[in-house]
């Protein structure tokens, strides 16, 4: 049987994970939500205080997505060779100590350099987490633990903003890298002193027998694990380019305050959460590259409206938050399913796929929101012009490259 063939019609079985044991994952992945989303509503105030101009302001968010796109390639081959626990610890003293550095920057250029390093750091977390999903459930169930991290990531982007909206309330933007800085404790430590090696013993002869470039491009070389990368990097560009937009469409054009934005932005984050737990049920009765392929071509449908709206003024404030809204839900339907797909392309080396996942996704948006950051003019419509182009990539992508599924009797 291959890698891209399941033993049942397209179905997931419920996977049973200790709540402890997805909680833990889940702020393991949530490192890249905390550490973009809770600086969101300081990025006004910052670039003020820092005397950059609004565009600079949005490379530190381009910058992270940088270093956690190329970050994730080096640490899945690593945790296929070396294990899951030594380069996690190592991943969380780096992140540590760049968030130390970014409350002491001076400048906007010394930002973004610990930004990267911020990024180099965290994104240790994201590609362990997955890779252990990976180690520790069958691939018909991974899509469920995967809702599941989804759910408990999901919290992150909620709570993030509005808590780094309240911490300026009462303290300048600095602050908010202090809170990220015990984030990293608290979670390094109790990963370290709970999450025990899951890396197999096969795994890590694979790591050992082959060079990491020839692993990647074996696994480059497989079209439909490429579909399914493709598919949800030019998603999640998609909202990684809202992300790093919001602050400035939200609140420069529509003067919403910094603490209602959080409110906004948190909003978008519970129709992601809510659609992803739907796409966990639909699972038990469809296969996911059927939920996937509807859900970008719903998805790219919206983004045409959003770009309407952005272009002629239609709506307004509602005319771009709403598709806004359906476009963060649809991708509920999306993120887990893509992974879900790479992963059982690409069982065998599944920290290398991991940190392929991460790279591409990353990597995609960090240049569709250096696009949208370059041709930034203060209003919705360089955003809206990206999110779409960007959505169309990832229906083309999964079209053309993944074909359909077999499965076993």
């Amino acid at each position: 049987m291959s890698d891209a063939t399941i033993d049942r019609p397209g179905l997931a079985r419920r996977a049973k994970a200790p709540l402890g044991f997805i909680l833990i994952l889940g702020a393991l992945t949530a490192f890249g939500p905390i550490s973009i989303d809770m600086y969101l509503p300081a990025l006004p105030a910052l670039t003020k205080s820092l005397h950059a101009s609004g565009a600079a302001g949005q490379w530190t968010v381009a910058a992270f997505f940088i270093g956690i796109s190329v970050g994730q390639l080096f640490y899945g081959p690593l945790s296929d060779r070396y294990g899951r626990r030594p380069p996690l610890l190592f991943g969380m003293g780096l992140y540590l100590l760049a968030t130390l550095g970014c409350i002491f920057s001076q400048s906007i250029e010394v930002l973004i350099f610990f930004r990267v390093l911020q990024a180099l750091g965290g994104c240790a977390g994201i590609v362990i987490a997955r890779a252990i999903v990976r180690d520790r459930f069958a691939h018909d169930e991974v899509l469920h633990v995967f809702s599941m991290l989804m759910l408990v990531m999901g919290v992150a982007p909620i709570l993030a903003p509005l808590f780094g909206g309240w911490v300026l309330l009462v303290a300048d933007w600095r602050w908010i890298f202090g809170v990220q800085a015990i984030f990293a404790i608290l979670v390094g430590g109790v990963a370290m002193s709970t999450l025990a090696e899951s890396r197999s013993e096969e795994t890590a002869a694979h790591a050992r027998a082959e060079n990491a470039f020839r692993g990647y491009a074996s696994l480059l070389g497989d079209k439909r694990l490429v579909g399914y990368l493709l598919a949800g990097a030019f998603s999640g560009a998609a909202l990684f380019t809202y992300v790093s937009s919001s602050p400035d469409v939200v609140i420069g054009y529509f003067h919403v305050s910094p603490q209602l934005f959080g409110w906004v932005f948190g909003a978008n984050a519970i129709g992601f959460v809510a659609a992803n737990q739907l796409n966990a049920r639909l699972a038990r009765r469809y296969p996911y590259d059927r939920i996937l392929s509807l859900a970008n071509l719903a998805i790219f449908g919206v983004s045409l409206v959003l770009l309407i709206d952005a272009l002629s003024g239609f709506g307004g404030f509602l005319g771009v938050m709403i598709p806004l809204f359906l476009i963060m839900t649809g991708f509920g339907f999306n993120q887990a399913n893509a992974s879900a797909g790479a992963l059982n392309a690409g069982a065998r080396r599944s920290g290398s796929t991991s940190g392929l996942i991460g790279a591409t996704s990353f990597a995609a948006g960090a240049a569709c929101a250096g696009l949208a950051g370059l041709f930034r003019d203060g209003t919705p419509r360089p955003m809206a012009i990206v999110i779409a182009g960007s959505l169309l990539v990832a229906v083309i992508s999964l079209r053309t490259l993944v074909k359909p599924i077999a499965y076993a009797n």
